[in-house]
């Protein structure tokens, strides 16, 4: 995870890998990141190629193998343009990796769903939130100044953090900054070339922009008032648990990997069609008093969602994965 691939993304591939680590220590339980043949698990965050060799490895000695279900071929297709031709193989693929483990980890039940159709065995299959760190997203008015003073924001603030690639929704976040020339719009992640994704507009709106990867994502989160994430397609979407520690209030679409967790006109605001993204935006910028409502309801979420609270669950499948 400390490739090329990786260098200046920003993915919740990457943040993941990272919340394991952090699980890991926090549960005093030694680990390698690097291939032990003395290992009792062999943990894979997302089976790539040189995965498969490993795996071959660690079957031979018999070892336990996790993989995390983080890559779909459903939400896989929708990241570069030409990925969409590849869907029957990607799908193959994945359903090949995944079918080698003994546990494969699914960050929500939609997920699960998806997996359990490629053909794995419904035993092999647990609901594992990525979850989120507390310790390293919350509410500083420090990091709120700077980024606000960096980027002259000086009126409400909508923004969102991620990949600017069109799943993620750059079409209409572009259309709500054209209609709503009072407030900023500002969106936090890697720009594409071109020759990847169907790039950005030549002419952006001037109450819009679009950073490019930043390193202090603390920063990032403080500088926004209203979060919107308005992905076509997530497995969980660890970006909304990261806004929801900072209390932001937060609007999505209406996803089924949000079903049970995310919750209408409680701890977010949740759109079903383009329609209806505008009309709630409309709400959030005018209710300041449904934003803090909101933003209450999400601090409890995260907490909820902890990595500390979730890593006794971790430690349970483990040990259950080993007896």
């Amino acid at each position: 995870m400390n490739g090329v691939l990786y260098k200046d993304i920003g993915t919740g591939l990457l943040t993941s890998y990272k919340n394991q680590r952090r699980s890991l220590k926090a549960m005093e339980l030694e680990f390698t990141e690097n291939w032990d043949p003395t290992c009792d698990i062999l943990q894979i965050n997302t089976p790539w190629l040189y995965s498969l060799y490993i795996i071959k490895k660690a079957k031979k000695l018999n070892k336990k193998i996790i993989i995390w279900a983080h890559v779909t071929a459903e939400d896989a297709m929708q990241v570069f343009w030409f990925n969409k031709y590849f869907f029957g193989i990607i799908k193959k693929y994945l359903k090949y990796a995944y079918g080698q483990a003994d546990m494969v980890y699914c960050p929500s039940e939609h997920t699960k769903k998806l997996v359990l159709a490629y053909g794995i065995p419904e035993k092999k299959l647990v609901v594992q939130s990525n979850g989120v760190d507390l310790s390293i997203y919350y509410k500083y008015e420090k990091k709120r100044e700077e980024a606000r003073k960096e980027y002259n924001l000086n009126s409400l603030t909508i923004g969102t953090v991620g990949l600017v690639i069109p799943r993620k929704g750059t079409e209409i976040f572009i259309e709500l900054s054209k209609k709503h020339t009072e407030q900023s719009f500002i969106w936090f992640g890697k720009i594409y070339s071109k020759l990847m994704v169907k790039g950005l507009p030549k002419e952006l709106p001037k109450n819009v922009q679009f950073t490019g990867f930043v390193k202090d994502i603390l920063l990032a989160f403080n500088a926004l008032d209203i979060f919107v994430f308005l992905s076509v397609e997530e497995n969980q979407g660890m970006v909304i648990l990261e806004a929801a520690a900072l209390g932001l209030p937060i609007l999505l679409r209406d996803l089924p990997a949000y079903k049970g967790w995310m919750i209408h006109n409680e701890n977010c605001l949740i759109a079903k069609t383009d329609e209806e993204v505008e009309k709630y935006l409309d709400m959030l910028i005018s209710d300041e008093s449904l934003r803090k409502r909101l933003g209450e309801k999400a601090i409890e979420l995260s907490k909820k969602e902890d990595i500390k609270v979730l890593n006794k669950k971790l430690r349970a499948s483990y040990e259950k994965l080993l007896n």
